[in-house]
């Protein structure tokens, strides 16, 4: 028993003490929607307790990871001659500033053994947590984009 309490009190395999992890972490929030996955739910904790903050591609890949999404990030800058290539587009100096998340159109989450509490539905999907948790997480000084495929 006292193996099992030392398991269900790790974020990450948590299952009676989920609860007190999203109240101390200030979850759940609007960005789960209105009936998360118990899954979804645990993702959501163990990102934002691992969150050691950030401004590098490999933080915010490994940060989406987290939450259960698969993406790439793509960094832009504007046209300059002599520097940029043939077809790159033209703009202005917020081009600096402004990088994008691509993801998938509809990230699907399935129901899994272990995973998942009865009762839930068999497979979710959606991209709401991924652009609302990286919306928060984004320097301040940036423009960030969502490009779905």
């Amino acid at each position: 028993a006292a193996v099992d309490l030392l398991e269900d009190m790790f974020p990450a395999t948590t299952t009676n003490f989920l609860g007190e992890w999203e109240t101390t972490l200030g979850l759940p929030d609007p960005c789960a929607g209105v009936a998360p996955t118990f899954q979804g739910r645990r993702n959501q904790v163990v990102a934002r307790f691992t969150n050691s903050g950030g401004q590098s591609i490999a933080f915010f890949v490994a940060f989406a990871l987290g939450l259960g999404y698969a993406v790439t990030v793509t960094q832009y800058a504007p046209f300059r001659c002599g520097q940029s290539t043939c077809g790159q587009q033209l703009g202005g100096i917020d081009w600096f500033f402004t990088w994008a998340i691509n993801c998938q159109l509809n990230t699907f989450n399935y129901f899994r053994a272990g995973q998942s509490a009865a009762g839930e539905p068999l497979s979710s999907w959606g991209n709401k947590v991924l652009e609302c948790e990286l919306s928060e997480a984004q320097p301040a000084h940036t423009i960030l984009q969502f490009h779905y495929s």
